[in-house]
């Protein structure tokens, strides 16, 4: 190590931790400990809760530091001085938004003094190991992390999570935002003893994720003498789990896309550009001037942009006009403070009074517990329009009848609770179907304006499908519900491939194998089908030439469907001299050097989601991910999970990639709340001294 190095390791030490204390929050490591499993997943222990986020801090910062920081740069308007144009494009959306200027002015009325102690043991751990380990820190500036960091970062990614930042993309490109399309992925479920063999309460945590980023699932274990014991997942730079399940409950979240994001065109007067009509008033806008530091070519260089802002929000100027953005997303800064008062809930009336909080603008939420509760929740901060208006629509910014300033209660959005059918779930479909036909809400209940999704999707159609076939439910069969990966027979993607499985093999003699092999296709993907292949690569196909994703809506034509299979069948014989490929060899697991064959198909219940490469694999990208299932049985929860590769994103770890050959493999392995059996399964048990 050089000598500065060693220097500048040993000052900033010094200065952050003096007397095994941390500095700024005062914690006191030597209370903390961290054991590791045989698969290296940290369980925290420690007197309190903010100690537990300490550790927390700590324990993910050895796993993966570098994404850690990701955020928090972005937060402090930092991230442009690292990763270049793309950063500087986020350090402005935080500015466009006012992240930290809303952060500033509330916090410290709306931050519980316990929750802001949570906050601050997290910045601890995280400032303790960047002081000890200078040289994996990616900006000087970064440190020290602050609570009000922390919040700002939060705020930015509800902002995303309601679909403001795509919003703003396609004004950038000048396309004029449309309602959003459906999320990709994400399936939840719960059984209670109405629907189980065994009468426990069976919950299906199964978020799906990307693999890499930080949006990627870490797995954690967080046990406080202040009652915190619960295991489950969070993202990068969060001081608690943000799903999983506790000693008395647990809960999932899926993706939902009810309306959460409006778009206004701004009358902008004839001659003063910088004005606009409201109420028939000509109002400026309010004009900022950004600061922004990009690295290019290794250097930083500055750049100045004006941010506006409307009555509405933040405003945009694309070829078509000035557009403003409101998005529900841009009003709270305690989102991270409801999910923390879930995890500390011990029954449902107490997780629906964190649920109270409203601070969480999106998100499905299905929930079970031992008491043999279920709940299902389309949960969202959700706006009480005027519905005079198209809301799918671009909204005109010159009224005050379209700028909303109020929000429907928990109680009047979607929920089902203790349904006769004995069970609710979710995949990203409507709320208007999660349990039995009869039992289902009513979608005239609710007003038009909130924007509920009324469809189904392919994960949607094949769970009714197999649930059909069960008076009851076993462990087992829940489990194989879960793993199915088999498309429903009745396809249900928006883009319509019926004309694939239509073609005239005698027509096109080329095509005939992959037109017999689709017709021949049973709709699954397992490792050892080929029809999967056709279809996977046909469908890759037709959206990349169309521009479109998994659920545009788009019929695709005989002429679309010949050129989809002739780039298959070009795709195959380049990469493997043969069609005669099975999903199984060519879509892969890549961890570093390790390979492994991967079922799955998009829009699967075990959907995965993969980018075809120019080396002939294609490689799973995101879909599956950290997996939890969850059975409370009179002794306890009984927890299994997995996560896609490991605990560590460190390709030196022994933990980079050991959990991958579970994964591709469907199994799971077990996690325990008990502190005596974790500390009996320990491999490892160290502090942060």
């Amino acid at each position: 190590m050089p000598l500065l190095t060693r220097f500048l390791r040993r000052l900033l030490a010094a200065c952050a931790c003096g007397a095994g204390l941390c500095a700024q929050a005062q914690f006191d490591v030597s209370r903390i400990e961290i054991v590791r499993d045989s698969f290296g997943v940290p369980h925290i222990f420690a007197p309190t809760d903010a100690e537990a986020a300490c550790g927390l801090a700590w324990a993910h910062c050895e796993d993966d530091f570098y994404t850690i920081q990701t955020g928090f740069l972005a937060a402090k308007g930092l991230l442009g001085r690292v990763a270049g144009p793309e950063g500087a494009s986020v350090d402005f959306v935080v500015e466009l938004i006012r992240a930290r200027e809303l952060v500033e002015a509330r916090f410290d009325a709306e931050i519980a003094p316990d929750y802001l102690r949570v906050l601050e043991g997290y910045c601890a751990g995280f400032n303790r190991f960047a002081a000890l380990h200078p040289d994996e820190v990616r900006h000087r500036k970064l440190l020290p992390l602050t609570p009000k960091d922390m919040a700002a970062y939060a705020m930015l990614q509800m902002f995303a999570f309601t679909g403001g930042t795509d919003a703003l993309q396609d004004l950038l490109a000048n396309r004029l935002p449309e309602a959003l399309p459906a999320a990709g992925g994400s399936n939840a479920w719960a059984f209670n003893s109405r629907k189980t063999a065994d009468g426990q309460v069976y919950l299906n945590i199964n978020s799906h994720q990307p693999w890499e980023g930080i949006v990627a699932w870490y797995e954690a274990h967080l046990h406080s003498g202040e009652g915190l014991n619960i295991a489950g997942s969070l993202f990068p730079g969060t001081p608690h789990i943000l799903h999983g399940c506790n000693e008395f409950l647990g809960w999932a979240h899926t993706v939902n896309n009810p309306d959460k994001t409006d778009v206004y065109r701004l009358e902008m007067h004839p001659t003063d550009k910088l004005r606009y009509r409201f109420d028939g008033q000509w109002l400026p806008l309010e004009q900022r001037r950004v600061k922004l530091k990009v690295r290019i070519a290794g250097l930083p260089v500055g750049i100045r942009k004006t941010a506006w802002q409307s009555v509405h929000g933040p405003v945009m100027r694309s070829k078509q006009g000035y557009f403003a953005i409101r998005s529900s997303g841009m009003f709270n800064i305690d989102a991270l403070e409801q999910w923390y008062r879930m995890n500390k809930a011990r029954n449902f009336s107490e997780f629906r009074n964190a649920l109270r909080m409203e601070a969480i603008p999106g998100f499905n939420v299905v929930y079970a517990d031992r008491y043999d509760t279920i709940y299902y929740l389309c949960n969202g901060k959700l706006p009480v329009r005027d519905p005079g208006y198209d809301w799918q629509g671009v909204l005109p910014g010159n009224t005050s009848r379209t700028l909303w300033t109020e929000f429907y209660p928990l109680d009047s959005l979607p929920q089902l609770l203790n349904p006769p059918a004995g069970y609710v779930f979710n995949t990203n479909n409507t709320p208007f179907n999660a349990t039995a036909q009869a039992d289902n809400l009513d979608p005239a209940r609710f007003p038009a304006t909130m924007g509920y999704e009324t469809f189904d999707n392919n994960r949607s159609r094949r769970f009714m499908e197999l649930l059909a076939a069960y008076d009851r439910v076993d462990y087992e069969a829940f489990k194989r519900i879960k793993y199915d990966g088999t498309l429903p027979a009745e396809l249900a993607y928006l883009t319509r491939f019926d004309s694939l499985f239509l073609l005239d093999p005698q027509r096109y003699p080329k095509l005939a194998p992959l037109i017999e092999g689709l017709r021949a296709w049973d709709h699954g993907s397992e490792p050892e089908s080929r029809g999967a292949v056709y279809f996977q690569l046909a469908s890759y196909y037709v959206f990349d030439q169309q521009g479109l994703d998994l659920y545009d809506a788009h019929t695709v034509t005989e002429a679309e469907a010949v050129q989809a299979l002739e780039a298959a069948r070009r795709w195959l014989m380049k990469h493997y001299g043969t069609l005669d490929v099975t999903l199984g060899q060519c879509q892969q697991l890549v961890r570093g050097e390790l390979r492994l064959p991967l079922a799955g198909l998009p829009d699967v219940l075990a959907a995965i989601y993969s980018q075809p490469g120019k080396d002939g694999i294609i490689r799973g990208a995101g879909g599956e991910s950290y997996i939890e299932l969850v059975r409370f049985t009179p002794a306890g929860p009984v927890i299994e999970s997995v996560n896609v590769y490991g605990a560590s994103n460190r390709p030196e770890s022994p933990h980079y990639a050991d959990q991958a050959e579970l994964f591709v493999r469907q199994r799971t392995k077990r996690m325990y709340l008990d502190r005596a059996e974790v500390y009996r399964r320990a491999a490892r048990v160290y502090g942060l001294e």
